[in-house]
Protein backbone atom coordinates (compact mmCIF):
# COMPACT_ATOMS: atom_id res chain seq x y z
CA UNK A 1 0.00 0.00 0.00
CA UNK A 2 0.91 3.82 -0.57
CA UNK A 3 2.41 5.08 2.41
CA UNK A 4 0.72 8.49 1.68
CA UNK A 5 -2.31 6.13 1.71
CA UNK A 6 -1.58 4.22 4.42
CA UNK A 7 -1.05 7.62 6.70
CA UNK A 8 -4.53 9.03 4.87
CA UNK A 9 -6.57 5.78 5.97
CA UNK A 10 -4.98 4.55 9.10
CA UNK A 11 -6.68 6.92 11.87
CA UNK A 12 -10.30 6.50 13.43
CA UNK A 13 -12.37 7.68 10.82
CA UNK A 14 -16.48 8.48 10.65
CA UNK A 15 -18.90 6.37 8.60
CA UNK A 16 -19.68 9.62 6.07
CA UNK A 17 -15.76 9.64 5.50
CA UNK A 18 -15.61 6.36 5.01
CA UNK A 19 -18.59 6.31 2.01
CA UNK A 20 -16.93 9.01 0.60
CA UNK A 21 -14.11 7.10 -0.17
CA UNK A 22 -16.28 4.89 -2.21
CA UNK A 23 -17.82 8.03 -4.25
CA UNK A 24 -16.00 6.28 -7.33
CA UNK A 25 -18.44 3.04 -7.62
CA UNK A 26 -21.21 5.54 -8.38
CA UNK A 27 -19.26 7.46 -11.33
CA UNK A 28 -21.32 5.62 -13.58
CA UNK A 29 -20.30 7.98 -16.68
CA UNK A 30 -16.45 7.41 -15.76
CA UNK A 31 -16.91 3.23 -16.62
CA UNK A 32 -20.01 2.74 -19.12
CA UNK A 33 -17.94 2.69 -22.16
CA UNK A 34 -14.69 0.68 -20.38
CA UNK A 35 -17.53 -1.95 -19.63
CA UNK A 36 -19.88 -1.95 -22.55
CA UNK A 37 -16.34 -2.37 -24.61
CA UNK A 38 -14.83 -5.50 -23.05
CA UNK A 39 -18.58 -6.59 -22.70
CA UNK A 40 -18.79 -6.38 -26.07
CA UNK A 41 -15.24 -8.75 -26.63
CA UNK A 42 -16.72 -11.36 -24.46
CA UNK A 43 -19.67 -11.79 -25.97
CA UNK A 44 -17.96 -11.70 -29.18
CA UNK A 45 -15.44 -14.97 -27.85
CA UNK A 46 -18.14 -16.64 -25.98
CA UNK A 47 -20.04 -16.64 -29.42
CA UNK A 48 -17.38 -17.92 -31.55
CA UNK A 49 -16.94 -21.03 -28.98
CA UNK A 50 -13.78 -19.18 -27.08
CA UNK A 51 -13.63 -18.18 -23.29
CA UNK A 52 -12.40 -15.96 -20.70
CA UNK A 53 -10.11 -16.51 -18.37
CA UNK A 54 -9.48 -14.58 -15.21
CA UNK A 55 -6.44 -13.88 -13.24
CA UNK A 56 -5.15 -12.03 -9.81
CA UNK A 57 -3.80 -12.25 -6.80
CA UNK A 58 -5.61 -11.69 -3.11
CA UNK A 59 -8.31 -10.86 -3.50
CA UNK A 60 -8.38 -9.99 -7.05
CA UNK A 61 -8.04 -13.78 -7.31
CA UNK A 62 -11.05 -14.25 -5.03
CA UNK A 63 -12.74 -11.94 -7.22
CA UNK A 64 -11.58 -13.77 -10.56
CA UNK A 65 -12.72 -17.03 -9.30
CA UNK A 66 -16.30 -15.27 -8.53
CA UNK A 67 -16.17 -13.76 -11.88
CA UNK A 68 -15.31 -17.12 -13.81
CA UNK A 69 -18.53 -18.96 -11.51
CA UNK A 70 -20.60 -16.28 -12.17
CA UNK A 71 -20.35 -16.62 -16.16
CA UNK A 72 -20.10 -21.07 -16.05
CA UNK A 73 -22.66 -21.11 -13.79
CA UNK A 74 -25.40 -18.22 -13.99
CA UNK A 75 -25.56 -14.98 -12.61
CA UNK A 76 -29.44 -14.17 -12.62
CA UNK A 77 -30.96 -16.02 -16.17
CA UNK A 78 -31.18 -19.57 -16.79
CA UNK A 79 -28.86 -20.59 -19.90
CA UNK A 80 -26.10 -22.81 -21.14
CA UNK A 81 -23.11 -22.41 -19.11
CA UNK A 82 -20.42 -19.87 -20.40
CA UNK A 83 -16.88 -20.87 -21.14
CA UNK A 84 -15.34 -19.35 -18.26
CA UNK A 85 -11.96 -20.08 -15.66
CA UNK A 86 -10.01 -18.71 -12.96
CA UNK A 87 -6.45 -19.46 -13.25
CA UNK A 88 -5.81 -19.25 -9.27
CA UNK A 89 -7.78 -22.56 -8.72
CA UNK A 90 -5.34 -25.36 -9.15
CA UNK A 91 -2.93 -25.37 -6.72
CA UNK A 92 -0.77 -28.02 -8.38
CA UNK A 93 -0.30 -25.99 -11.44
CA UNK A 94 0.43 -23.04 -9.21
CA UNK A 95 2.89 -24.45 -6.98
CA UNK A 96 5.08 -26.48 -9.59
CA UNK A 97 5.00 -23.18 -11.86
CA UNK A 98 6.10 -20.74 -9.01
CA UNK A 99 8.87 -23.77 -8.32
CA UNK A 100 10.13 -24.33 -11.42
CA UNK A 101 10.06 -20.66 -12.78
CA UNK A 102 8.95 -18.38 -10.19
CA UNK A 103 6.13 -16.79 -8.59
CA UNK A 104 5.74 -14.03 -11.80
CA UNK A 105 5.10 -16.71 -14.30
CA UNK A 106 2.22 -18.53 -12.67
CA UNK A 107 -0.56 -16.92 -14.63
CA UNK A 108 1.44 -16.36 -17.82
CA UNK A 109 2.71 -20.39 -17.69
CA UNK A 110 -1.27 -20.90 -17.93
CA UNK A 111 -2.21 -18.73 -20.75
CA UNK A 112 0.13 -20.29 -23.05
CA UNK A 113 -1.02 -23.39 -22.39
CA UNK A 114 -4.39 -22.59 -22.15
CA UNK A 115 -5.31 -19.64 -24.15
CA UNK A 116 -6.00 -19.38 -27.71
CA UNK A 117 -6.41 -16.90 -30.63
CA UNK A 118 -9.93 -15.11 -29.74
CA UNK A 119 -10.03 -15.57 -26.11
CA UNK A 120 -10.48 -13.07 -23.85
CA UNK A 121 -7.92 -12.72 -20.51
CA UNK A 122 -8.98 -10.82 -17.86
CA UNK A 123 -6.40 -9.28 -15.34
CA UNK A 124 -7.10 -7.62 -11.95
CA UNK A 125 -5.03 -5.61 -10.29
CA UNK A 126 -5.47 -3.00 -7.87
CA UNK A 127 -2.11 -1.19 -8.59
CA UNK A 128 -1.57 -2.33 -11.77
CA UNK A 129 1.82 -3.13 -10.87
CA UNK A 130 1.88 -6.78 -9.50
CA UNK A 131 4.36 -8.64 -12.36
CA UNK A 132 2.81 -11.96 -12.49
CA UNK A 133 -0.61 -10.22 -14.10
CA UNK A 134 1.42 -7.33 -16.27
CA UNK A 135 3.09 -10.99 -17.70
CA UNK A 136 0.09 -12.91 -18.00
CA UNK A 137 -1.52 -9.93 -20.36
CA UNK A 138 1.78 -10.40 -22.58
CA UNK A 139 1.37 -13.68 -22.86
CA UNK A 140 -2.40 -13.30 -23.72
CA UNK A 141 -1.57 -10.87 -26.21
CA UNK A 142 1.07 -13.26 -27.83
CA UNK A 143 -1.28 -15.76 -27.80
CA UNK A 144 -3.62 -13.71 -29.87
CA UNK A 145 -6.28 -13.47 -26.88
CA UNK A 146 -8.18 -10.24 -26.12
CA UNK A 147 -6.05 -8.52 -22.70
CA UNK A 148 -7.91 -6.58 -20.73
CA UNK A 149 -7.06 -4.95 -16.90
CA UNK A 150 -9.05 -4.11 -13.89
CA UNK A 151 -7.01 -1.67 -12.69
CA UNK A 152 -7.03 1.12 -10.18
CA UNK A 153 -4.42 3.62 -9.30
CA UNK A 154 -3.81 5.75 -12.63
CA UNK A 155 -3.42 2.47 -14.33
CA UNK A 156 -0.19 1.44 -13.66
CA UNK A 157 2.13 -0.84 -15.75
CA UNK A 158 -0.84 -3.54 -16.69
CA UNK A 159 -2.47 -0.63 -18.55
CA UNK A 160 0.01 -1.03 -21.63
CA UNK A 161 -0.02 -4.56 -21.63
CA UNK A 162 -4.08 -4.50 -21.79
CA UNK A 163 -5.67 -3.83 -25.09
CA UNK A 164 -8.90 -3.10 -23.22
CA UNK A 165 -8.96 -1.31 -19.17
CA UNK A 166 -11.46 -0.40 -16.57
CA UNK A 167 -9.69 2.17 -14.59
CA UNK A 168 -10.72 2.21 -11.10
CA UNK A 169 -10.34 4.86 -8.31
CA UNK A 170 -7.02 6.06 -6.75
CA UNK A 171 -7.56 5.22 -3.15
CA UNK A 172 -6.29 1.87 -1.14
CA UNK A 173 -6.51 -1.94 -2.27
CA UNK A 174 -9.97 -2.38 -0.83
CA UNK A 175 -12.09 0.77 -2.77
CA UNK A 176 -10.63 -0.30 -5.71
CA UNK A 177 -11.50 -3.97 -5.25
CA UNK A 178 -15.31 -2.84 -4.52
CA UNK A 179 -15.50 -0.94 -8.00
CA UNK A 180 -13.70 -3.90 -9.53
CA UNK A 181 -16.91 -6.05 -8.07
CA UNK A 182 -19.67 -3.87 -8.77
CA UNK A 183 -18.44 -3.47 -12.01
CA UNK A 184 -17.50 -7.10 -12.98
CA UNK A 185 -21.18 -7.88 -11.89
CA UNK A 186 -22.67 -5.17 -14.21
CA UNK A 187 -20.00 -6.57 -17.20
CA UNK A 188 -21.31 -10.45 -16.36
CA UNK A 189 -25.08 -9.00 -16.36
CA UNK A 190 -24.63 -7.68 -19.85
CA UNK A 191 -22.93 -10.42 -21.28
CA UNK A 192 -25.49 -12.61 -20.10
CA UNK A 193 -28.52 -10.30 -21.30
CA UNK A 194 -26.50 -10.35 -25.02
CA UNK A 195 -25.87 -13.97 -24.86
CA UNK A 196 -29.66 -14.88 -24.57
CA UNK A 197 -31.84 -11.99 -26.41
CA UNK A 198 -28.58 -10.24 -28.65
CA UNK A 199 -27.44 -7.32 -29.32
Amino acid sequence: MDSAVTKDVRGRRSFDELIADRRGIFDAQHYRGQIEAIAEACVRALRSGNKVLWCGNGGSAAEAQHMAAELSGRFLRERPGLASEALSVNTSTLTAVANDFGYDAIFARQIEAFAKPGDVVIALTTSGNSRNVVLALEAARRKGAVAVAFTGNGGGKIAAAADLVLLGPDGYSAIVQEVHQVMAHILCDLIEQRIIFGD
